[in-house]
């Protein structure tokens, strides 16, 4: 069926950041570690664990600094690569003082999304980055750059592949390591990321570049083989499939870590995450958060644990 497959492809699980984000109940600091580190012991080693963005726009994660803190001081985790979310200086100055070694900065490739998301044109987003980048790349920071709404905006509609092409460009120009393109709303489908890979690929390197998918419309996994096709090797994930973007109406959870990982799996590409150990970590962000999760294949593997249990009970 595939001409040619990567060994292996790279995993960004964004579930305690991203997937916690817009949770209403406020989720206890000792609980995202427990979680984080179910994470780390499921083989996952590019893990965004919080954000810096103030309290005041994101309640939940105002524990940021003190969860860094916490993560950065267990001894088993330190040989994984831990990021946040910054959205100016500030943010990066607490994030560096947490030790975190990346930084992931946001804009949109829409202006009315940029608008509604950071009350900034996208232009003003780019300067504000520059200036961020600037300082964390002469401190020996890696820098990661997510670019929203680049398929299509709740307010715009589809939005054209030159301007994520452009946006791109300024990027890489600023000394950003490494760029994850965003589904914000689940809109995407298999012939759009092909061409829209296409087109960044003819002026910026593939390894440069990530996959940021949302289920809304049972097209991500789809979407990822899309992306691997076209040469695509990074892409971002949720646990459980936790998520939603608070200013893109309808947009439900990020792509299920899981889901991606068993239909790597079956494809014969390496992750290096251990499935069981992934759906314990699953089960733990459920018991958290009270409710079940809408991953598929977490749901499926949990069924069969507690069949098991009951069979041999």
């Amino acid at each position: 069926m595939f001409e040619t497959l990567p060994a292996s492809v790279q995993i960004v699980e964004v579930g305690p950041r991203d997937g916690l984000q817009n949770e209403a109940a406020t989720i206890a600091t000792a609980d995202k570690l427990a979680l984080i580190e179910k994470l780390a012991r499921a083989g996952l080693n590019q893990i965004e664990i919080t954000s810096f963005v103030s309290p005041k726009w994101i309640p939940q994660l105002a524990d940021g600094p003190e969860l860094a803190r916490q993560v950065m001081q267990e001894p088993a985790l330190a040989r994984l690569n831990f990021s946040a979310l910054v959205p100016n200086l500030k943010g990066y100055e607490a994030a560096s003082a947490a030790g975190l070694k990346q930084i992931n900065l946001f804009l949109s490739a829409s202006e009315s999304h940029s608008k509604k998301n950071i009350n900034k044109t996208i232009a003003e987003a780019l300067a504000t980055m520059a200036e961020v980048a600037a300082v964390a790349k002469a401190d020996g920071k890696r820098v990661r750059c997510y670019v929203s709404t680049v398929f299509a905006c709740p307010y715009e509609g589809q939005i054209s592949p030159a301007a994520s092409l452009d946006i791109s460009k300024k990027l890489l120009a600023m000394g950003v390591d490494e760029i994850s393109l965003g589904d914000t709303i689940g809109a995407a489908t298999p012939n759009q990321v092909l061409t829209l890979v296409k087109l960044l690929g003819a002026e910026v390197p593939l390894e440069k570049l990530a996959l940021h998918f949302h289920d809304t419309r049972g097209t991500a996994l789809a979407n990822v083989v899309a992306g691997i096709e076209s040469g695509i090797t990074i892409f971002d994930a949720s646990i459980g499939g936790l998520g939603g973007c608070p200013y893109a109406p309808g947009a439900s959870g990020n792509l299920a870590t899981e889901d991606l990982v068993y239909m790597l799996s079956g494809m014969g590409i390496a992750t290096g995450i251990d499935l069981e150990k992934l759906t314990d970590a699953g089960q733990l962000a459920q018991e958290i958060l009270g409710r079940a999760l809408p991953g598929r294949y977490l749901k499926a593997r949990l069924a069969e644990r507690q069949q098991k249990c009951a069979s041999a009970g």
